[in-house]
């Protein structure tokens, strides 16, 4: 991960090719404020800080957003999408089997057998998903059981 700051949201529409619009902006605060939240999180948080804007409009966003590479979308299995603002980096991801948590964990580093296709079938391989599940430390600490 880059230690050089962020550009400023309007900036980063523009390097994106993309007009600023209060909506744009406000996603984009959304998702910054809560990192692997989900479309209905984000939808939340626009309409707290621009007031009534319509679910699809905050999905379309969302979609355009992704598309040019400002944000990435995930899904681990059994979850709703989620957005987050590091993008670029093929890092992973760590889910808690019990509360959802998701955190993010950077690429393997050394050799890493598992991220080389053992018969790619003529693609050309440019990301490799992984995610890691687990119990948080939160959890541990409850003595929670995962969810049946």
């Amino acid at each position: 991960m880059s230690d050089e700051p962020a550009p400023a949201p309007a900036e980063l529409l523009r390097t994106h090719g993309l007009h600023v619009t209060a909506q744009r902006l406000a996603v984009l605060r959304a998702v910054a404020d809560r990192p692997h939240g989900t479309a209905d999180e984000m939808i939340d948080g626009v309409r707290a800080e621009i007031g009534a804007v319509s679910r699809q409009a905050v999905y379309d966003s969302l979609a355009v957003l992704v598309d040019k590479g400002v944000l990435r979308r995930i899904q681990p299995a059994g979850s709703s999408a989620r957005y987050e603002q590091r993008v670029g980096d093929n890092h992973h991801h760590l889910v808690c089997r019990d509360c959802g948590r998701i955190v993010d964990i950077d690429c393997a580093t050394g050799e890493t057998p598992c991220l080389h296709a053992a018969d790619d079938g003529g693609f050309e391989i440019d990301e490799a998903e992984v995610i890691y599940w687990g119990r948080c430390p939160d959890c541990q600490r409850a003595g929670a059981t995962a969810p049946i």
